[in-house]
């Protein structure tokens, strides 16, 4: 009975292990889906396997209800097909494990590509920023500039002006 029921736990642990691996993830991808329902076709035939396999352990068709060699051998086959269904839930479990790692890696290298670009975008806005307010300031020291060669300008004209009066006035008082 000892026996049985390690056999039952060791046979039953994979299974708890690998439906929490294969239920708990949930995935938009149409490969994913298909994927995850091989491996729940691959578990379900598992169980049933699993089944047979108590059922022929405890047929006795010998005589005084013991069992016989072929009894053992049925059971021996039963467990055999139960290993080589495992081992298909492994390697179908590991392709769906590396899908899923590989929609990860892309997922991962599309975010830092993005978070990338968008640092480009700041620094260049940073960088635009910066001219901008040079060119701000480059253009109030213009203006300032330009202001006061408009007041030398007009001090220039005044004083053009205030000479040609006073060159006029000269001629005119010589005149006389």
């Amino acid at each position: 009975m000892k026996k049985r029921f390690f056999i039952l736990l060791m046979l039953l642990l994979p299974v708890l292990f690998l439906s929490a691996a294969v239920f708990g993830q949930q995935t938009d991808s149409l490969a994913y889906q298909l994927q995850r329902k091989k491996v729940n076709g691959l578990l379900t035939q598992r169980t049933a396997k699993f089944n047979q396999y108590f059922e022929s352990l405890d047929m006795h068709t010998g005589i005084f209800g013991l069992q016989t060699k072929k009894d053992i051998r049925r059971s021996n086959d039963i467990l055999m097909d139960f290993v080589k269904t495992d081992n298909a839930v492994f390697k179908e479990l590991k392709i769906l494990l590396d899908y899923r790692t590989t929609v990860q890696t892309e997922v991962l290298g599309r975010s830092q590509e993005s978070e990338n670009r968008n640092l480009s975008f700041m620094n260049t806005i940073n960088k635009l920023r910066s001219q901008t307010e040079k060119l701000q300031a480059e253009a109030a020291e213009n203006s300032k500039q330009a202001g006061h060669f408009k007041n030398l300008l007009v001090g220039a004209f005044l004083l053009v002006l205030a000479m040609l009066f006073l060159i006029i006035k000269i001629k005119s008082t010589k005149a006389r």
